[in-house]
């Protein structure tokens, strides 16, 4: 149904090898179930050693609940190498405590399998997260398309400043 080959978008992608339906499970986010305080420390380990260091900084902690995460980064693991996008063909389900993830629309053999990866915006560290998905509506950084208004606004304040700065 998908492989895993070099990416236009950021490194490594899935692309489907087959035309894939609309709600079809395509494939899980496997890894060791961790509690949330170890995602949290390997998280922050990985950002740190990744900081400095070009296209590279994938961490592959992903949440499950409340009180556990996945760590996805095991080369087993091929979900880990779907990207983010701002239009995105996929989406996550948490089934049974499983993570899967599905497409929401058709999606033609040869395309790049992607996702919102939800992250939450947050003023201080969405720079860090740029998106390079390339569609018509992306906004640059990878912020859960339900953050937008807040970084919208946010960008509004921020340039309302700017301009009463340079007057």
């Amino acid at each position: 149904m998908w492989k895993v080959k070099k990416s236009k978008v950021h490194g490594t992608g899935v692309f489907a090898n087959t035309n894939i339906q609309k709600n079809v499970k395509i494939i899980q986010y496997i890894g060791k179930k961790i509690t949330k305080s170890e995602g949290d420390r390997r998280s922050a380990e990985r950002i740190k050693k990744y900081l400095n260091k070009k296209n590279e900084g994938s961490v592959y902690i992903f949440e499950l609940n409340k009180k556990y995460d996945i760590d996805g980064s095991p080369l087993y693991n091929k979900a880990r190498y779907i990207n983010h996008s701002c239009n995105p063909n996929c989406e996550v389900d948490i089934i049974n405590n499983q993570i899967w993830i599905s497409s929401i629309k058709k999606i033609k053999k040869g395309a790049e399998l992607n996702y919102d990866y939800g992250y939450e915006f947050d003023k201080d560290d969405y720079i860090d997260h740029i998106c390079k998905c390339g569609s018509k509506n992306c906004i640059g950084y990878i912020i859960s398309s339900d953050d937008w208004p807040k970084y919208k606004k946010f960008l509004k304040k921020k340039n309302k400043k700017l301009s009463k700065k340079n007057k």
